[in-house]
């Protein structure tokens, strides 16, 4: 895992939302944001609370995890 953010404050990351999100309620959604370096994950609620990022390798072998589960 990645403790710091390489791109800088989290503020200037371009977040987007889950395709996997529950539509009913918009606010409630897990957001992510891609650097080369890091996958950042947040939750929607919560935009100014910390965020925690993982390599790349590692947030593809979660999506292959979910995806085949």
């Amino acid at each position: 895992m990645i403790r710091k953010a390489s791109a800088g404050d989290a503020s200037e990351l371009e977040w987007f939302k889950s395709s996997y999100s529950d539509s009913s309620n918009s606010n409630e959604c897990v957001e992510i944001a891609t650097t080369p370096q890091a996958i950042h994950i947040r939750d929607s609620k919560t935009p100014t609370a910390p965020h925690f990022a993982v390599t790349p390798h590692t947030w593809s072998a979660f999506i292959s995890y979910a995806v085949g589960n």
